[in-house]
């Protein structure tokens, strides 16, 4: 970490053959790079999926400088206020005084009034060991017709205990009460964006005779509210577990995973459960395998043997997908991630066998940030750090897997990287935008 800065970097310290990787982690941590890929959400974009909700942080001035320009560029400033914390309030021993009067002045100052209230403290909160009951007890009195809710931005617990993202996700739903539960309401859980209405997963639930709902469809909070009506919770996404556990223990709501996977036996595993799990046949998709198939074959046959990039901020399960390309034909050459899940051991196993040569690179590593190629062979990349590391223009732009699950999403990705390579992107614009799916200024 105390290298010096204009050292060259080392190849053999970043790229390596997959034969000389370890799992999970095939990288040391240490300094890290962030790269100017920002499609990926944080905890402003997710918060603001909860609807007729305001935001505000409560953090000291340089902290507060990123989560604002988020809110900026998703034209979202009206649902975002920040208290700063300045040194008087941490010297003086007066943080719930000041949390308290500080966010009773945001309100009243508002032009509307918003249903609910997200609170995000900072890791000075946790520094001084501030009462946070006291805090929300004293606001719910002030302000009975409003629900509020305690968030956090403590990048300083990143790497222990909950993250940030996980968090959040529990977070999302922390203002839902106890309701009577109905049998045909299924809420998919700890997304950021929303799932394909043509994925397969709609056709076992209508089967069912439930609906599924999400956040993201929420328009009002009383229509967000109601999905604590639902008597199963779906999720694919591992950050998600957590928040699973806890809807189930306060809520009374199953929980359902639904493992994030591309291989086609896989795929009907879990949609063979979730039937039983409902008390319902599978149905037969008979032709979505068909289509994926097809157009995997014709993804493949225009883009041959050219070589491919991935990168984990694509999807939740970067080796299953691989591993599903080099099972079709496809030559990737290079996978992105600094660490990869305990659930994608098997896969892990099989590339290092059969693709022993892949390099596998790191993204946070600062030596990174001197590599990035611009090389004039034909690269495509699959998600925004592959392009950005690759340098290429040709590239699937899609992020936390794009809401595309099944048999449907791998018909859908394999048109995107067809599109992809046969048309250039403007990688610089795309890539600089937060929070992909949102609405952007930029």
């Amino acid at each position: 970490m105390l290298r010096r800065i204009g050292e060259e970097p080392s190849l053999k310290e970043t790229k390596k053959p997959m034969k000389e990787v370890s799992f999970p982690a095939p990288f040391k941590e240490g300094l890290e790079f962030s790269s100017p890929a920002r499609g990926t959400w944080n905890i402003v974009h997710t918060g603001m999926l909860i609807p007729q909700s305001h935001q505000i942080f409560v953090c000291a001035q340089g902290c507060l400088r990123g989560v604002v320009l988020t809110a900026a560029e998703m034209n979202a400033m009206g649902r975002y206020s920040s208290v700063a914390i300045r040194e008087e309030n941490v010297l003086e021993g007066n943080m719930e005084e000041f949390m308290i009067d500080g966010i009773t002045d945001v309100l009243k100052k508002l032009s509307y009034k918003p249903k609910a209230v997200l609170v995000f403290i900072s890791c000075q909160h946790f520094f001084l060991a501030y009462d946070q009951d006291m805090v929300f007890r004293e606001l719910r009195k002030r302000f009975p017709d409003i629900s509020f809710t305690d968030c956090y931005m403590i990048p300083t617990l990143r790497k222990s205990g909950l993250t940030p993202d996980q968090k959040m996700r529990i977070q999302l739903y922390s203002l839902l009460s106890p309701k009577e539960k109905r049998k045909d309401k299924i809420n998919l859980i700890g997304s950021n964006l929303p799932i394909s209405k043509s994925c397969e997963l709609f056709r076992i639930v209508k089967a069912a005779g439930a609906n599924l709902q999400m956040v993201n469809w929420c328009e009002t909070y009383e229509e967000y509210l109601d999905m604590a009506q639902a008597s199963l919770n779906l999720y694919y996404e591992p950050l998600a577990k957590m928040a699973a556990e806890d809807m189930k223990q306060r809520l009374g709501q199953e929980a359902f995973y639904l493992p994030f996977v591309y291989q086609e036996d896989r795929i009907e595993n879990a949609y063979e459960k979730l039937s039983q799990k409902l008390g319902i046949q599978k149905p037969d998709f008979k032709e979505e395998k068909a289509s994926a198939k097809k157009a995997l074959k014709e993804a493949y046959q225009v883009i041959g043997n050219t070589p491919i990039a991935v990168d984990y901020t694509f999807t939740f399960r970067i080796l299953s997908f691989v591993r599903m390309l080099l099972e079709h034909g496809f030559f990737v050459r290079e996978i992105f991630a600094d660490m990869f899940l305990p659930e994608e051991k098997e896969d892990f196993l099989w590339i290092k066998e059969h693709y022993p040569e892949m390099v596998i690179s790191p993204t946070s590593r600062p030596q990174m940030r001197f590599l990035v190629e611009k090389s004039e062979e034909k690269v495509l990349a699959i998600g925004q750090k592959a392009a950005y590391f690759t340098g290429t223009d040709y590239f699937v732009n899609v992020v936390e897997s794009g809401g595309l699950y099944g048999f449907d999403g791998i018909f859908q990705i394999a048109n995107q990287m067809k599109e992809a390579f046969c048309h250039k992107k403007d990688r610089k614009i795309l890539i600089q935008r937060k929070g992909y799916g949102c609405e952007s200024c930029i």
